[in-house]
């Protein structure tokens, strides 16, 4: 069975991108991310996540196996030229092209059938996370609810805290002013 992918307008040269999906061409899904991770280029990393965005739909829609996928065929076409202007020399103005391109594709199954999931259990498997999603968001909330009366009993004692210290300043200002002007004008050390 055939899954197909496409990423578009990567902005990256479609002569640049040829360079890394001609070195995955009939490879299987495992070994072709090892060999494009190996490379240093820049179309390796939305390459890549194509190739696993391609192998999560085989498995989740279609029920295929991740280990019984290869790349049967990878075409790189242009995509949109964004047209741009640089200055030169003599008042002149030359055009630059930035190129972009897609990436099209197309897994297929090593060995046609090995370890294909059916339509029930593919519709199981998808209850039961949908199940864990609901579950794990029941839990967060009651996490928040939690978090938030903890954080109001931290508010209410820190604003008792504070009230108490401004109290407190708030005495020792009225003593000092009660004391007289002349601490104020005999402080300076004698020497």
């Amino acid at each position: 069975m055939k899954v197909n992918a496409k990423l578009k307008n990567l902005r990256v040269s479609p002569r640049k991108v040829r360079l890394t999906t001609e070195l995955i061409k009939g490879m299987e899904v495992g070994d072709a991310i090892d060999q494009i991770s190996a490379n240093i280029k820049r179309a390796n990393e939305p390459i890549i996540k194509l190739i696993k965005s391609a192998v999560a739909s085989a498995e989740n829609d279609f029920g295929l196996d991740a280990s019984n996928l290869y790349i049967s065929d990878i075409r790189v076409d242009a995509g949109i030229t964004l047209k741009r202007w640089m200055p030169r020399a003599y008042g002149r103005a030359t055009q630059i092209l930035k190129r972009s391109s897609c990436v099209k594709l197309t897994l297929n199954e090593i060995v046609e059938g090995k370890n294909r999931k059916s339509k029930q259990q593919i519709d199981k498997e998808k209850k039961a996370r949908e199940k864990s999603v609901k579950i794990a968001e029941k839990e967060i909330t009651e996490g928040k609810k939690e978090l938030s009366e903890r954080v109001e009993e931290k508010k209410e004692s820190i604003l008792t805290d504070v009230k108490k210290e401004h109290h407190e300043v708030e005495a020792k200002r009225k003593e000092s002013r009660q004391s007289g002007w002349t601490n104020k004008i005999f402080r300076r050390k004698s020497s």
